[in-house]
């Protein structure tokens, strides 16, 4: 990491903070910090259990969708791959941006993948989690319709993800049909840009069709798991059971406050607070924590304050573990740099 990425580091996370501190001061620092004082123990550390029962599952997904390629990776070191790649989203701003390619660049470091190959693997499960999170917002808002009258604000929050996941899968959708235009533009773009550089020994001829070649593996990779049904339903359920995890994670998290949140709540507002990740924060730091709050507030009926104590519980195992786990895991692997 260049000075320029520590800076850009450093005021992400600074903005986090300040955004953290405003949440707190909106909401009543003293009311928080006496109910986070509050927590029981053990379920603060069975939210934590939690946190980590979801990063294994994921971390299946991605050993699935690999063994689908050809790419054995053990189950041990698979873990390990997926928590640096979700700790590259969490230092990175815009998330996802960050972490696949250091995904992609481990998998490859780990087993005998090409790059390409590791990043459709990587992308592949980031895609799925965004296919079952829909699944999960129709259940729970579903549920909650029916109990509950849904306010201006849930109504707001769920048309507006419903809008950026349809305009997602149509962009994919289009991105997969014109997949032959778009590596013949890709890659003649490229060879014309090195062919301006300064560059010796580098034949732009060469350069395009190397270009091309990995493009056209990286969607033959991508066809492959989609085309193995078995294998997906697997990696479908194995989505699914990782979203639960961080389910029973904030739920445990309340219930170490001492409050009980509906299921079908929990449900939905967590693949909805998440799609604060998109921001231009490390991994949506400070920006998901405040949507969580204000999805939580209005459908739980808790104080404001015992929702952000139970928030920051939840969020800092979430966000906090993998941090942990797959900083570690990057110099274990002798990967240096993020960006």
């Amino acid at each position: 990491m260049d000075g320029r990425d520590r800076r850009a580091l450093l005021i992400g996370f600074s903005g986090a903070i300040a955004l953290l501190v405003g949440l707190s001061l909106l909401v009543g620092v003293e009311r928080v910090l006496e109910s986070l004082a509050s927590a029981d123990p053990t379920l603060v550390v069975a939210t934590l259990a939690f946190a980590l029962c979801w990063l294994a599952a994921w971390s299946l997904m991605l050993r699935n969708v690999l063994a689908t390629l050809g790419v054995g990776i053990p189950v041990g070191k698979s873990f390990l791959v997926y928590a640096s790649a979700v700790f590259a989203n969490n230092v990175t701003p815009f998330g996802q941006a960050g972490g696949e390619p250091v995904a992609a660049l481990l998998i490859s470091k780990v087993s005998a993948a090409r790059y390409e190959t590791g990043l459709a693997g990587i992308a592949t499960v980031d895609v799925l989690n965004v296919v079952s999170s829909l699944a999960m917002i129709l259940v729970g808002v579903g549920y909650y319709a029916t109990t509950a009258r849904v306010g201006e604000r849930i109504e707001t929050a769920v048309g507006s993800a419903l809008v950026l996941i349809v305009a997602i899968g149509a962009l994919m959708v289009l991105v997969w049909r014109y997949r032959d235009r778009i590596v013949e533009r890709a890659s003649g773009t490229t060879a014309f840009a090195i062919g301006y550089l300064p560059m010796e020994d580098t034949d732009p001829a060469s350069v395009e069709r190397d270009v091309a070649e990995r493009l056209h593996r990286f969607f033959d990779r991508v066809e492959r798991v989609a085309t193995s049904r078995e294998r997906l339903l697997v990696v479908l359920g194995l989505s699914l059971l990782g979203w639960l995890f961080q389910t029973a994670a904030l739920l445990t998290a309340f219930a170490a406050l001492g409050h009980a949140v509906p299921v079908y709540v929990a449900l939905f507002v967590i693949p909805l607070g998440n799609l604060a990740g998109a921001t231009p924060l490390p991994g949506g730091l400070g920006g998901i924590e405040a949507a969580f709050v204000a999805l939580l507030v209005p459908t739980t009926g808790v104080a404001a304050p015992a929702v952000t104590a139970a928030v920051l519980i939840y969020r800092g195992t979430i966000y906090w573990l993998p941090v942990l786990i797959g900083g570690g895991s990057m110099a274990a692997f002798g990967v240096r740099t993020i960006a």
